[in-house]
């Protein structure tokens, strides 16, 4: 081990350890890359970390992109469902309809069919 890799941040093999980057550190990154505010290189020094850990964020931030494009679809998503205050309406619309008919035979048994005369 020389005393040069003590320095400057690397192991024993001149490697960096392994730096983690929160999803946000990941974004910020992928979006100066995407304005071409950075090169993956310069992008790779400043998060400190190695240019293949770039690429890679790269390469997953595409996907990403692209399978979300691809299960977008216009129009009511599917997880929106219906509105709850629609449904609760539905509902009470149901309850009363019900309601109103079994009054309504109630009414005409307790009072009797009349003639049509």
């Amino acid at each position: 081990m020389s005393d040069q890799s003590i320095g400057n941040g690397t192991g024993p093999r001149g490697r960096r350890g392994k730096r983690f980057l929160s999803p946000s550190e990941k974004y910020e990154i992928w979006v100066s890359l995407v304005r071409g505010e950075y090169t993956i290189v310069q992008a790779a020094e400043r998060a400190g970390v190695d240019r293949s850990t770039i690429m890679k964020l790269r390469m997953v931030a595409r996907q990403g992109a692209l399978d979300a494009l691809a299960a977008s679809r216009p129009g009511v998503r599917p997880g929106s469902g219906a509105d709850p205050e629609l449904a609760a309406a539905k509902a009470e619309i149901a309850r009363l309809t019900e309601a109103l008919k079994e009054m309504g035979v109630r009414l005409m048994l307790a009072e009797g069919k009349g003639r049509w005369d």
